[in-house]
């Protein structure tokens, strides 16, 4: 073998070696980029942490009005525990039900830790959720949803309750519409969400 053959050679092993070194990997452009619709899952996270370490919270506690007296009463303790321990409980009128067993258990810890929207006026609520108001201090009356149905200004008064608040606590059947739009407006909202199911 000549020295020139040599050098071919050993100049064809250098260049398979850079070969093997250097691998191309196909990237494509969209990669690299973040949309602009993309959803910041960290700074989601972040946020539902710092919502869970606050010590003192907005907590909206809404559900079905189909509930059984043994449920009525754990909703009702799990108000007053939750205003105990320094937080605001935000819920809607209501003569049965979740609504109602919040407001007993915030009333019973500290009155001033509830506040009541409802979706209309007082005066359009039934009299039982009339007389359950009584000494409530913060009660949200809306005359400007009067002219609207009942179930499309619970709707409205739903969103603005999981507007105000932190955290949010459902108590719901699988076939609660309403409801299941209210949960899904707390995502969208990035709320802290519990939810129990009834059925």
């Amino acid at each position: 073998m000549t020295d020139s053959d040599m050098e071919i050679l050993l100049s064809s092993e250098d260049n398979q070696e850079d070969a093997q070194k250097s691998i191309v990997v196909p990237i494509d452009d969209d990669l690299d980029t973040v949309k602009s619709d993309a959803p910041n899952t960290v700074d989601e996270l972040a946020m539902e942490l710092a919502t869970i370490k606050q010590s003192a919270k907005k907590i909206a506690i809404i559900g079905s009005r189909n509930l059984p007296i043994t449920h009525q009463q754990m909703i009702e303790t799990l108000a007053t525990a939750l205003v105990m321990q320094d937080n605001t409980i935000i819920t809607s009128g209501g003569s049965s039900g979740t609504n109602a067993a919040a407001i007993r258990g915030a009333m019973k810890a500290n009155s001033d830790k509830l506040c009541v929207i409802l979706p209309q006026t007082i005066s359009q609520q039934p009299s039982d959720v009339q007389n359950q108001l009584i000494g409530v201090p913060n009660i949200v009356e809306h005359l400007d949803r009067a002219m609207m149905t009942l179930a499309d200004a619970s709707r409205v008064c739903n969103r603005e309750i999981i507007d105000e608040c932190n955290q949010l606590i459902c108590f719901l059947s699988h076939t609660s519409k309403t409801l299941h739009s209210a949960v899904e407006y707390a995502e969208e909202r990035h709320k802290v969400i519990t939810v129990f199911y009834l059925d």
